[in-house]
């Protein structure tokens, strides 16, 4: 069966989440579309032929997947959605006479300043390396970044495609758990909320917390030892990685979606795709005060930095859900109706040759 386009990865899982909306964008298209990445069939986009890419998560395996995917790939359009990817991605393009496009969606200069990893030499290291995949992303036969800010700015043929909801797979919470129940989806980790969602559910006793998405390996110890030790373990629940729909199936019925990011370079200029995403849900939104995060909710959501301010904003609306209920319907009214991916649906079928 001939493949329209081919979304491939080195370094994310086949349950990401953006991995999932631009395959389906894809498929309500029309289009023919093929996977390959790390995981499981089970965990990939529903309508997409998925392969299992080689190895593990290590190093020498991910060097292996930059290398070969480019040329595995069986799609006329071949999307990568890594930066190592970049420049074999565009030597096989040309070899291989297909269109070729990367989608750069943080900024990665920024983003290695918030992992523990990314100090020293090494450091440095990957930053020019970051530098020089976006460079070469810029070369793309169309480049997709996820926000206006997100490098490269100059490149040829390039196309904003945030990361909003899916309304596919997220729908409106009509009905809601008895007892008061808050929900994070996405990465888990120390500059993501994991340490202050822990011990503001620890103050706020009326509360419940599920924690669904990957815990970072630097991160694990510390979670064990929450597990085992906290009062207020019995009442947090930890999934793991989890598809798109079954994510949004364990948030069906929570009270508030939690994004408490630290102010990192990355962060401090972006909205996190979990905002959007908790207000197509229906839910109280609980953030940090990110600069645009405060000028897109303000007067919609609870901001709040510290377990305590966590901690009291929660018990606040368990204690005057009316003003819980205020805030959610506030808070929904930023989400537009829509496909907001179709454009770029649109601008992969322009890749493609005409068909005979």
């Amino acid at each position: 069966m001939k493949i329209d386009v081919s979304i491939i990865s080195s370094g994310h899982h086949v349950a990401d989440a953006r991995l999932h909306r631009l395959a389906a964008a894809l498929h309500r298209a029309g289009l023919s579309v093929e996977v390959i990445a790390r995981g499981e069939t089970f965990e990939a986009p529903p309508d997409a032929r998925f392969r299992a890419a080689y190895g593990d998560t290590g190093k020498f395996s991910r060097v292996i997947r930059a290398l070969t995917l480019p040329f595995m790939a069986r799609g006329e359009v071949i999307i990568a959605i890594d930066p190592d990817l970049s420049l074999p991605l565009l030597i096989a393009g040309n070899i291989r006479k297909r269109k070729v496009v990367c989608d750069v969606h943080e900024d990665y200069v920024s983003l290695l300043r918030d992992r523990n990893w990314a100090k020293g030499v090494v450091g440095l290291f990957a930053r020019k390396i970051a530098r020089d995949a976006t460079k070469i992303a810029a070369e793309a036969d169309l480049t997709i970044v996820a926000d206006e800010h997100v490098p490269p700015l100059n490149a040829k043929n390039r196309i904003v495609v945030r990361n909003l909801p899916d309304f596919t797979v997220i729908h409106l919470t009509e009905s809601f758990d008895e007892s008061p129940r808050a929900v994070y989806i996405g990465d888990v980790r120390k500059s993501r909320g994991l340490h202050s969602m822990l011990a503001a559910i620890e103050s706020a006793p009326h509360w419940r917390l599920d924690v669904v998405g990957p815990v970072a390996p630097v991160d694990q110890l510390f979670v064990d030892e929450w597990l085992a030790s906290s009062p207020a373990r019995e009442r947090v629940h930890f999934y793991g990685r989890c598809a798109p729909v079954e994510s949004w199936r364990i948030a069906r019925g929570a009270w508030v979606g939690l994004s408490i990011l630290d102010p990192t370079p990355a962060f401090l200029e972006a909205v996190p795709s979990k905002v959007y995403e908790y207000a197509a849900a229906g839910l109280g939104i609980i953030s940090s005060p990110l600069p645009r995060v405060v000028a897109l909710l303000e007067g919609r959501a609870a901001f709040a930095s510290t377990p305590g301010e966590i901690a009291s904003a929660l018990e606040w609306w368990s204690a005057h859900p009316e003003e819980w209920r205020s805030a959610r319907a506030a808070s929904s009214q930023i989400v537009e109706s829509g496909d907001p991916y179709s454009p770029f649906a649109e601008r992969i079928r322009a890749l493609l040759r005409p068909r005979r």
